[in-house]
């Protein structure tokens, strides 16, 4: 039976990618083969918000560079948070070749030197204990077996997760998440005992204490959202895990001591804590995993996305050996379970990261980019507030510091005038610039895409008559 037009909320223009400031700027920036090219996607794949239609035609990768089919070079401050070591790393495609010709592939009920090479040195840079792997081929897929490994250690079946959170797109990991796009009423009820409590965000508290330059007052906010998540483990008493982002990538970057205070509140609780590094790890932060700069080892860790450097799907779950408790059941049972080439790209990922100095590169240089951000918070009257770690930056753009009234109309501006200068990023809650460049992005490059994106902020803001 067909659903009624009326029964399907719409989504929003700027989650459509339809917004009339988008026409506008592919009205200038498209040529006939592109809109071709263009028709042609829109009508061949399942249409879904944020994702359709498409921006452009991508014909060139490499490095920190996007090109698109007019010819125009972007440096890409999104890309998915795949592209740790830049697209195309020539290291990484020799050696996916060399894996090719030596083992294409192996069924999962064999053993390959590739998987269990990657296995053994995850094991060596996750922190704390985490030792027993599992690969898939896609985040959302490794959330999903976090949740059933969860599970099936603790007896339990109930979540804690946080509100605008983003987990996967499969069913458990939309259930978990906290993203309206991936809870819409579209799909029917989701998992049941997936509880959701706000998230920390100093700068826009959900629980309404004033902060000061996007610092928490924590002695007059008690730090109440990690208060908020013991008191739910303790009402419900019964919960198998609490899941959540360490840096959340829209971002915010947790208070002091709230990753502390939520792990004993787990401990207290016999409930475990999974960690979703699948955008964050690998040296986003600047730390090989974003949890590294709290101090907290999780029960089980997700990556994913980075991974497979820019070229192929992969994602890890890395557990405590302790949790190693189910082996007559099937947490996954994938196909590509342990595919010798996606293995060999990750490990070989991991090992550009280390012998390039990937992860100090983004703690130093995205230092260097977070002060000239604070500079122009200081200059720029709709710059709201800056926050960050390492490679993982946002900028929150405001009709006035005082009210700090989102700028959502402006962020889509800036958008579409720095891809004009030469910079892709991603828009996040509607009005945060959120950059997230490759971890290969050298100083000049920086500077470059800092300079285009003041430029914008500057020019957007005086053709909107803001301060």
């Amino acid at each position: 039976m067909p659903i009624e037009k009326s029964a399907v909320p719409a989504p929003s223009e700027g989650e459509s990618n339809a917004s009339p400031r988008r026409r506008d700027w592919a009205a200038g920036a498209l040529g006939d083969e592109s809109r071709k090219a263009l028709a042609e996607d829109a009508a061949l794949f399942l249409h879904q918000s944020v994702s359709t239609p498409c921006l452009s035609v991508i014909t060139k990768a490499e490095g920190p560079w996007i090109e698109d089919a007019e010819g125009r070079r972007y440096l890409d401050f999104h890309g998915n948070n795949v592209h740790h070591i830049g697209y195309g790393h020539p290291r990484l495609k020799k050696a996916i070749a060399e894996q090719m010709d030596a083992l294409p592939f192996a069924p999962r009920r064999f053993a390959c030197e590739p998987a269990t090479a990657l296995a053994r040195k995850l094991a060596d840079i996750a922190p704390g204990d985490l030792s027993k792997v599992l690969f898939t081929t896609g985040g959302s897929d490794a959330v999903e077996v976090a949740l059933k490994l969860a599970r099936a250690a603790t007896g339990r079946f109930k979540t804690v997760s946080f509100w605008d959170a983003f987990h996967g797109a499969g069913f458990g990991a939309s259930s978990v998440g906290g993203e309206q796009l991936f809870r819409s009423n579209l799909i029917g009820p989701l998992l049941a005992g997936t509880e959701h409590v706000a998230p920390f965000a100093c700068y826009r508290c959900p629980y309404g204490y004033p902060e000061t330059d996007g610092q928490p007052n924590l002695d007059l906010c008690k730090m109440t959202c990690a208060n908020m998540v013991r008191y739910v483990l303790e009402k419900e008493g019964d919960v198998a895990a609490v899941i959540a982002e360490p840096a959340r990538a829209v971002p915010f970057v947790p208070p002091p001591g709230f990753w502390a205070a939520v792990r004993q509140a787990c401990d207290d609780m016999g409930a475990l804590l999974i960690f979703d590094e699948i955008p964050t790890g690998l040296g986003k932060t600047g730390r090989m995993f974003a949890c590294d700069h709290d101090g907290v080892v999780p029960d089980i860790l997700v990556m994913g996305k980075g991974l497979g450097g820019g070229i192929l799907p992969i994602a890890a779950v890395i557990a405590r050996p302790g949790l190693d408790v189910a082996g007559d059941y099937a947490f996954g049972h994938y196909t590509h379970e342990k595919n010798p080439v996606t293995t060999r790209a990750g490990l070989t990922t991991i090992e550009i990261i280390e012998d390039e100095n990937l992860v100090e590169n983004a703690a130093t240089l995205g230092a260097y980019a977070l002060d000239r951000l604070h500079d122009m918070k200081g200059r720029l009257g709709v710059i709201g507030d800056v926050r960050g770690r390492g490679f993982l930056m946002g900028v929150e753009l405001v009709m006035d510091k005082a009210g700090k009234a989102p700028a959502a109309d402006l962020a889509e501006n800036v958008l579409y005038r720095c891809l004009d200068g030469g910079l892709s990023f991603k828009i996040s809650m509607g009005n945060t610039l959120t950059l997230t460049p490759p971890l290969v992005v050298t100083r000049d490059q920086m500077d470059l895409a800092l300079d285009v994106l003041e430029t914008a902020i500057t020019d957007a803001a005086r053709a909107a008559g803001l301060g």
